[in-house]
């Protein structure tokens, strides 16, 4: 072993010495290198290697050719690369080569290779790491795609692509994503094709040694492709996701027909036909932008919708399905979005009862835009979402507050209702937009209805927690303070040093005015767990705190209390 690792120890010296010598690096970094690799090279000789040796020996390497980069753009020496750089790379890349041969799983390993050879290697050199790598891994229809994307990009090579596509339809004869780059591929390769021809009748050179097929310049091969596709995979959705890579390029008109065609002769029985069709309505050439004025455009939409629809309803007649396949078909969601003439909330009904959750929260925002001053649809809708378990409640529930008027009890009593029927299948997100609504009555309200959730759900426990993190989020009622003390009160063994804390705490809101709190707090003190020697000071401070009319009737209470006249605490 010795002896491999000073083999390989002495192989550096050329370039070390280049490197002292062209002013690089100081001896005294020249020998610190030869320690490290030394190092390195040992760790790789043991009888158990880790991958994690080769991966840092690999770093190692990769961080000496950086320097040496950022050195030379110092020193402004840009001579001598054969002698130095590129010992290096071919080091680094004899260590990835006996480490991906060790670890062929590990498909990271082989893209850090990739990536390596892709900043400091030759385009020949990604090749062959590509060609060894589909060699263990033909069954990953991915890496067939990055290879030949790679031929294309790196290497300019349309032709080895092609032949990368052809072997991987070999092993994935019915992968969509596979034709669906190859078909790409194709129609890149004839745009810039495309794009040469132009650029040399520019200059007025002559094209006679030039080969530009019209058949391949008008997206043939592309054709072929595309027909090879759909005669393996005869889906409606494949169809168009063609179609849409098609219309990227602006040559492809009649390749654009002939899939249109297709779609709209062989696939009439697939609801995503129609929903393709109905929608491309909407977006057909028309005057659009260019009519002068907004009643102009806002008519040129009404069309558009007039006729998405009318596409719709004929694709409802020519599928010819019953109801229940009628309501979870793709394009019912949208096709009822512009039934303006439907209610809403029988919108919502039907989906719901098709199934189909993102048609049902389609519809339910856009009923709230549409609707925005009906109380029933905001419940609706907020109940269906919170059904459908959308991330956007927190910020709905605001918005139904607003738009509701929420000055008036009445309108955001049913919104709060949905809400607190589904608290325990909100997130902590949304519970806090719900809690710290900056409505009073709204946030009020909230607090005591999740104070009692939250003591219904986890006990005592979790309604105390629940107090802790909502007692200084103002505003606050007085029902939450004595909800709480009514919580601690039904314990089997109540603390009374809790039930001080609630009562100071609630004081501290309502102890200027509200003289019957101050009056339970004595009595508190009065019963079996309080000590009556407290009711004193409780009293001061309660004449000192109250005002106005309010100390008059604690005055006439307290008296009744201590003459008998009035009970203790329960």
């Amino acid at each position: 072993m010795a002896e491999i690792v000073q083999q390989r120890i002495e192989d550096r010296i050329p370039e070390l010495e280049q490197l002292e010598r062209v002013g690089l690096f100081t001896k005294k970094e020249v020998k610190s290198i030869i320690k490290r690799a030394t190092a390195l090279e040992y760790k790789l000789h043991r009888l158990i290697v880790n991958k994690e040796d080769f991966i840092a020996y690999i770093q190692y390497e990769i961080n000496v050719l950086e320097l040496i980069k950022k050195r030379r753009a110092h020193i402004h020496y840009h001579f001598k690369r054969e002698e130095i750089e590129f010992p290096i790379i071919h080091r680094i890349t004899s260590l990835f080569r006996r480490a991906t041969k060790k670890w062929k799983d590990d498909v990271q390993l082989w893209f850090s290779h990739v990536a390596f050879c892709k900043k400091w290697g030759t385009k020949m050199a990604i090749s062959k790491v590509f060609s060894s790598m589909l060699a263990i891994h033909p069954d990953k229809p991915a890496l067939w795609i990055m290879a030949a994307k790679s031929e294309l990009e790196d290497r300019d090579s349309s032709e080895s692509a092609r032949h990368l596509f052809l072997r991987a339809l070999r092993f994935h004869p019915n992968n969509k994503k596979v034709y669906q780059e190859y078909f790409r591929m194709e129609l890149l390769h004839c745009e810039k094709l495309r794009q040469q021809k132009e650029q040399l009748e520019k200059a007025e050179m002559d094209l006679g040694e030039y080969e530009f097929s019209p058949e391949i310049l008008s997206g043939k091969l592309a054709e072929v492709v595309y027909r090879d596709a759909v005669g393996k995979i005869k889906e409606a959705g494949f169809v168009i996701s063609l179609l849409n890579i098609a219309t990227i390029f602006d040559f492809t008109k009649e390749l654009q027909d002939l899939i249109l065609n297709d779609l709209q002769t062989n696939y009439t029985e697939d609801s995503v036909t129609w929903d393709f069709m109905a929608k491309r309505e909407l977006d057909a050439p028309g005057a659009g932008d260019e009519l002068p004025t907004a009643k102009g455009r806002a008519s040129d939409i009404n069309r558009r919708e007039e006729r998405c629809c009318q596409v719709y309803e004929e694709g409802v007649k020519t599928t010819n399905i019953s109801c229940c396949h009628y309501c979870s078909s793709s394009f019912l969601p949208y096709w009822l979005s512009l039934q303006t003439r439907w209610p809403p909330c029988e919108q919502l009904e039907i989906l719901l009862l098709s199934g189909d959750a993102e048609g049902a929260a389609r519809v339910a925002m856009t009923a709230t835009q549409r609707y925005s001053q009906s109380v029933s649809v905001w419940s609706l809708s907020l109940q269906t979402l919170m059904q459908l378990g959308s991330g956007d409640i927190g910020r709905l529930f605001q918005d139904a507050l607003t738009h509701v008027n929420p000055k008036v009890h009445t309108h955001t009593s049913s919104v709060i209702c949905v809400v607190n029927s589904y608290m325990s299948t909100l997130s902590t997100t949304v519970q806090l937009y719900v809690l710290l609504s900056p409505v009073s009555a709204v946030a009020m309200e909230m607090k005591e209805k999740y104070l009692d959730w939250s003591f219904s759900t986890g006990g005592y426990k979790k309604a105390r927690k629940t107090f802790m993190s909502l007692q200084e989020n103002r505003p606050l009622s007085k029902a939450f303070f004595t909800r709480m003390i009514g919580i601690e009160k039904k314990q089997e063994m109540p603390k009374m040093n809790n039930l001080r804390d609630y009562y100071e705490r609630a004081l501290q809101e309502f102890g200027t005015f509200d003289d019957d709190l101050w009056l339970q707090y004595i009595l508190e003190e009065q019963g079996t767990y309080g000590e009556p020697q407290n009711c004193g000071k409780i009293h001061w401070r309660a004449m000192k705190f109250l005002e106005g009319e309010s100390v008059e009737r604690f005055t006439t209470r307290y008296t009744l209390f201590q003459t008998g006249h009035l009970g203790g605490a329960q």
